[in-house]
């Protein structure tokens, strides 16, 4: 399914209007009917008594459909308008109007106190207030009101996202209404989906409210949820090497933990050949728990990182490989940075940059984008900031623009880590990952997901499907091990251990507690 922004979904109900004739009532209608239906499977209507606030926009003009529908069923809504009615225009005009005339119970907020016994009498709450359009701090009674529904223990269906969310980054503006379910309108759009929004929209529905299917499944629409892709057969009559050849440049002294994680995570999501280059003081370590991959020995600087001198051995070895993969663990020395510049320069084969690997070319960028083999790169937030000279407090303002920009002006793949990953591809494409949790924010997670991705790739899947499908196996794995042992206290080992039953779940199907979230926004028609 794609996502869009707030503006792409403005032009889309232009272009429905304009071009299609599909008036503005029909769409508000469509998206009113949707709501309605989520709401009368989730709680029913008959007989019951809901607290329908509107805000003085479009979003208010849904929630009065929404309360008319109630009223026609049988069900007793009230409409608590926030804000100056003589403010609407439109479609939610014709709808207040239509709603005047029932007539239905509409009340105007001025104080919060007003909303408390119909809170305290309701069996549910539409929250029609803000939608997608709120670019400011949410203040006075707005968030005087959001704090009560919150604080009201009933039942809330938000229209289009929760209000007092961003629709395009997924902030709080302030305070947001914490919805149980929320039924978007169009499609998705990156609020609902990125955090902290995602926390707040409960059960996600969506609804194309009429559009032509053209207009929500535009190829300028770049971005999509990431799917799970399907795997290729396995060779019942391969070996080792049919599975795949992978280097592993990794590890430092004090650093054993990155080089076991992500040689054996290769091994352990599919692949067949794992060989670690790390330095020499490091192997025994490293050996003692993973007996399974095969060491490649390195002279070592004084501070026991990968010596510079180790290049042409290692550059030879990576020309028999599939797949290099380059940086986890390898440290922050002066001499290592610069062994690690001169490989992603010269290697010829698809190469993955992870941790100090991306610290070491974030300043001679060029290494990356000049490279004529593919690349993949796996930051963190605090390394995206480094790659691209913005704070990391402000790269959550425009995370998909900025993915976008990057992973173009370095042609090439970037994993943008954490809640809901973002990938981003050089021909600007972005997919949204809903796999994984909270307990996946632990050391040596990354490296799993580096060594996963490799296992991908060597399987047979094209490089960006490659990097897709070992973002979404990794989540896998981790909610595997959340289920089996808690999100608090995961391990990179409880991932690892996991990513065989991740890969089987791909091929044979997901466990039915995960399928809802795996599958994304369920469809209205």
């Amino acid at each position: 399914m794609k996502v869009c922004s707030v503006e792409q979904m403005r032009r889309m109900d232009q272009t429905a209007v304009e071009r299609f004739g599909i008036v503005e009532t029909v769409l508000m209608e469509n998206a009113g009917l949707a709501a309605f239906h989520v709401l009368s499977e989730k709680i029913g209507i008959s007989g019951k008594r809901f607290a329908v606030f509107c805000g003085i926009g479009n979003n208010g003009g849904d929630g009065f459909v929404v309360a008319r529908k109630i009223h026609s069923r049988g069900g007793h809504a009230r409409v608590l308008i926030i804000g100056n009615p003589d403010k609407f225009q439109g479609a939610a005009k014709a709808n207040l109007e239509i709603i005047r005339r029932i007539p239905l119970e509409i009340v105007q907020v001025e104080s919060a106190d007003q909303v408390e016994s119909d809170l305290s009498s309701c069996d549910g709450i539409v929250d029609a207030i803000f939608g997608t359009g709120l670019v400011r701090e949410v203040s006075g009674v707005y968030a005087e009101v959001i704090d009560r529904i919150n604080g009201s223990g009933r039942r809330v269906l938000s229209l289009d996202i929760a209000s007092g969310v961003s629709g395009d980054t997924g902030k709080v503006l302030g305070t947001a209404v914490q919805a149980d379910y929320t039924v978007t309108f169009g499609l998705p759009k990156l609020g609902n989906l990125l955090y902290p929004g995602y926390a707040h929209g409960g059960e996600l529905y969506a609804t194309h409210i009429s559009f032509p299917r053209q207009l929500y499944d535009a190829d300028d629409l770049m971005t999509a949820l990431n799917a799970p892709l399907a795997l290729p057969p396995r060779n019942a009559w391969g070996h080792k090497g049919t599975f795949g050849n992978v280097l592993f440049i990794a590890g430092a002294s004090g650093y054993y933990g990155a080089p076991y994680f992500s040689a054996l995570s290769f091994l352990k999501a599919g692949g067949g050949y794992s060989r670690l280059a790390a330095p020499a003081g490091v192997i025994p370590f490293v050996a003692s728990k993973g007996s399974e991959i095969v060491f490649i020995p390195q002279k070592q600087t004084p501070s026991g990182s990968i010596s510079l001198e180790n290049v042409p051995a290692l550059l030879e070895i990576a020309e028999k490989m599939d797949m290099v993969v380059l940086g986890p663990g390898l440290s922050l020395d002066l001499e290592t940075q610069e062994l690690t510049r001169r490989l992603a320069a010269e290697i010829s084969r698809p190469l993955l940059l992870d941790g100090d690997g991306i610290t070491a070319v974030c300043s001679h960028l060029q290494v990356v984008s000049k490279r004529k083999a593919q690349t993949v790169m796996t930051p963190h937030l605090g390394e995206m900031a480094r790659l691209t000279g913005i704070a990391a407090s402000h790269i959550p303002d425009r995370p998909v623009g900025i993915l976008q920009e990057t992973a173009e002006k370095l042609n090439a793949i970037v994993v943008l880590k954490g809640a809901h990953s973002l990938i981003g591809t050089p021909d600007q494409r972005v997919f949204i990952n809903l796999s994984g949790n909270s307990g996946m924010a632990t050391a040596g997670s990354g490296d799993v997901l580096a060594g996963t991705i490799a296992a991908m790739f060597t399987m047979g899947l094209p490089l960006s499907d490659a990097v897709r499908q070992g973002v979404f196996i990794h989540g896998v794995a981790g909610d595997l091990a959340a289920v089996e042992k808690g999100a608090d206290g995961m391990t990179a080992q409880d991932i690892l251990e996991l990513l065989p039953l991740a890969v089987r779940q791909c091929r044979e199907g997901f466990d039915e507690a995960f399928s809802p979230k795996y599958s994304g926004p369920g469809v209205i028609l």
